[in-house]
């Protein structure tokens, strides 16, 4: 904790709470009424003056995830999952090398929540943690994230506001990696990819050299040590959630999710079964990097680096039966029936329309027709995006 690197002033309202500052903010958590309730909430084996007590004998953000957050998600992995498998970790991975870990983005809280429980399984620090500040709708919930190695971007601003955050949190991410020697997550893209087409988009590799724009852009970013990693669920308990969101802006193109409908999306993503999960390592980019000409228009030379980072993912998905299955209905072929049975053909169709009966609005057949068509397409977009990445 002695040793802990100081925070530079401009960073201070989105890194993560030092540890010297731990137990004083613990102790203020811990009081919180609402905070209480929702402990109460994901942990009903636990008393919470027990777990109030352990948390308060904590003094830094390594000891709260060890002994805190890892038996959390064992427990949640093995009431929620068949299993969670990893590859590419000791391979593609130097642990004394700080890096950028760009995954795709599935579930809000799951996703980075067990990376880091990979990491740690392995005896290694686990990584600091972009999350978006519209989903701390409650200060106690930006207290907790930030007390759990999370740092925050800056949402629905201003368009100089907009500007003077992605300066900060560019030059917060090349001093966590350079600096702290920390390594970082943030997802290919701002919010979930509803469908599963997943496509890094192009003002996170802007925003990543930002903070060092007068250097040469490659050469910025080879400084962060970007490794993408590809995340693959078998079955995504959100899914239904998601089509719905496609149907109320198909309905209204100005309908807008509220803040409940964030927190229900965490909650299902949490509790819902998920199958198999997945997490594939990928190598560093910076050999890539180094084939793009030092005179390619700055432009272009984003859309590359984005090119880089999405066929690694892409090559990276564990395909499932789901995804098989999802893409024979959806292109009404039989290219992979020979990867499951009619059987499960059938019960992946029950199981789909299950879900959408678990939709909280009235639903015509037309309804439910496009929902059932738009998960399809997300069940199906990983097979088809590894597929042409293969080429």
């Amino acid at each position: 904790m002695d040793n802990e690197i100081i925070t530079p002033q401009e960073y201070l309202d989105i890194c993560p709470i030092a540890d010297k500052d731990f137990h004083n903010e613990m102790s203020i958590l811990v009081e919180e009424p609402y905070f209480q309730k929702i402990v109460s909430m994901v942990l009903p084996n636990y008393k919470f003056n027990e777990l109030r007590q352990l948390l308060l004998s904590l003094n830094t953000k390594h000891e709260f995830q060890v002994k805190v957050m890892r038996p959390y998600i064992e427990g949640l992995l093995a009431r929620t999952t068949q299993g969670i498998t990893f590859d590419g970790l000791e391979e593609n991975t130097d642990p004394a090398l700080p890096c950028t870990f760009i995954t795709n983005h599935r579930d809000i809280v799951l996703d980075v929540t067990q990376l880091g429980y990979i990491l740690l399984s392995q005896g290694r620090p686990s990584c600091e943690v972009a999350i978006g500040s519209n989903l701390l709708v409650y200060d106690w919930i930006k207290k907790l994230v930030r007390l759990n190695k999370s740092f925050i971007v800056k949402r629905n601003l201003g368009r100089i506001q907009t500007l003077q955050a992605a300066i900060q949190l560019s030059g917060y991410i090349r001093f966590a990696v350079t600096q702290k020697h920390e390594s970082v997550w943030i997802a290919q893209r701002e919010g979930r990819c509803k469908d599963s087409n997943d496509r890094t988009q192009e003002s996170l590799v802007k925003m990543l050299a930002l903070a060092e724009r007068e250097k040469n852009m490659v050469e910025s970013l080879k400084e962060l040590n970007i490794c993408p990693i590809a995340i693959s669920y078998e079955y995504d308990p959100n899914d239904y959630l998601k089509a719905k969101e496609f149907l109320m802006r198909d309905k209204n193109p100005n309908w807008k999710k509220s803040p409940d409908d964030d927190l229900l999306s965490m909650r299902t993503g949490l509790t819902g079964q998920k199958g198999h999960i997945h997490y594939s390592f990928a190598p560093s980019i910076n050999a890539q990097l180094d084939l793009i000409p030092e005179d390619l228009d700055r432009m272009l030379t984003v859309s590359r680096i984005c090119s880089i980072i999405d066929r690694s993912i892409h090559l990276g998905y564990k395909i499932f039966k789901t995804n098989y299955i999802a893409h024979d209905i959806l292109f009404d072929s039989r290219d992979f029936a020979d990867k499951y049975t009619p059987e499960e053909k059938e019960a992946f169709t029950s199981y789909l329309s299950d879900q959408i009966s678990k939709t909280d609005i009235k639903l015509s057949e037309f309804d439910r027709y496009y929902m059932y068509n738009k998960m399809l397409q997300m069940y199906s977009n990983p097979l088809t995006n590894q597929l042409e990445a293969q080429k």
